[in-house]
């Protein structure tokens, strides 16, 4: 009875992180596939060459992945074919843990993506998880005989259910955008603010006397002591955006894409371009011409692509060029638009909805 009882304690636990983790990346599934991305493209440069061909299949991937998260975990909790769901929780860990090993061990991926963007962890925290999660697992595979093995049509049903649905989410987010916005530029945010630290960053000073380490509030001036490193105190006043940056050939112009109003057409890779709804971005340009609202284009692309779309488009914005991982961070779409007033995140768009000119308008303040 005991037995049964730590193993079902178990089940609860593993099941229920599992559910919670695939349903926040089921939430965003273009997320999961850029993290993906960007192990494929360690992977090719440090293991095989052959891995960078995996970035092709990279969305497909991502969303196998994060539905069977959740799918498994369902079972799990709900004991349906439950030594077939210990074998693939069992192969699923022994791959994440490897992924944030791999992560933490090497300094290559400094975000393992596994909450998506609602839970930020280290690579070393994300594979303590993974190894409590092997252990837990691994317990459930040695007693896997001891696990129920019951027919119950209603748990079936509530797995394949559970399958539909989470799928259904995926793509739906996919064409659209996250229906939570777990990232730093989410609606509502003030860029401009978010740049800033939420309090004033404070320090320790850690120096050396001889063999003992002195920890000072103040540098200090006793030129005995010699310098080893400073510490952040107070972490979590760090700006929530660091690497938000626009420019040209002409400068930089992060100040100046952050006042006014401003409708911002973004494109995370100009070869991978949707071209078929660009012609509801065409109107859009023409519907706000002539008003306060400056149109923008910010492209991870060279400037002469960005220049070539611009004239095949006749667009008239100002263009500048960003960093990819940051695009990618404001829009789960390529391209996307967003509009912005004095710097505060108002709406976003994938391209599947891009918006009229009298709908943007009245999104502006007067």
């Amino acid at each position: 009875m005991l037995k049964q009882t730590m193993l079902f304690i178990i089940r609860l636990l593993v099941g229920g992180l599992f559910i919670f983790s695939g349903l926040i990346k089921v939430n965003d599934p273009v997320g999961t596939a850029i993290k993906l991305e960007e192990y494929f493209d360690v992977f090719s440069n440090d293991i095989a060459s052959f891995f960078v061909h995996f970035k092709e299949i990279a969305l497909p991937l991502a969303v196998f992945l994060v539905v069977t998260e959740v799918v498994l975990g369902v079972m799990l909790i709900l004991g349906v074919r439950l030594r077939l769901t210990v074998w693939a929780l069992g192969l699923m860990i022994v791959f994440f843990t490897f992924l944030t090993f791999y992560s933490a061990y090497f300094n290559k991926v400094t975000d393992c993506g596994c909450f998506g963007d609602a839970i930020k962890l280290t690579p070393w925290e994300s594979f303590t998880k993974d190894v409590i999660l092997l252990v837990l697992i691994g317990i459930l595979f040695l007693f896997r005989k001891d696990l129920p093995n019951q027919h119950r049509p209603w748990a079936h049903r509530i797995a394949f259910g559970s399958l539909a649905v989470s799928f259904i989410i995926a793509i739906t987010a996919i064409r659209n955008l996250p229906f939570i916005d777990f990232r730093a530029y989410k609606e509502g945010v003030n860029i401009n603010t978010a740049m800033q630290p939420s309090a004033p960053l404070k320090y320790s000073y850690i120096m050396k006397k001889g063999e003992e380490l002195l920890e000072f509030d103040q540098y200090p001036n006793d030129e005995s002591l010699e310098f080893v490193e400073m510490k952040l105190l107070n972490e979590e006043a760090l700006p929530k955006i660091s690497d938000f940056a626009v420019w040209n050939d002409e400068g930089t112009f992060t100040e100046q894409i952050l006042q006014g109003q401003k409708l911002v057409i973004l494109v995370t890779n100009m070869s991978k371009i949707n071209t078929d709804h660009l012609g509801k971005i065409d109107e859009l340009l023409a519907g706000i011409a002539g008003t306060s609202i400056e149109p923008v284009l910010v492209a991870a692309s060279s400037m002469e692509e960005i220049e070539q779309l611009v004239e095949s488009r006749k667009w008239q914005v100002t263009s500048y060029q960003g960093d990819a991982t940051v695009i990618k961070t404001i829009m789960r779409s390529n391209p996307g638009t967003m509009l912005l007033s004095e710097g505060v995140v108002i709406k976003k768009y994938h391209y599947l909805n891009t918006p009229s000119a009298a709908e943007v308008k009245e999104l502006f303040p007067s």
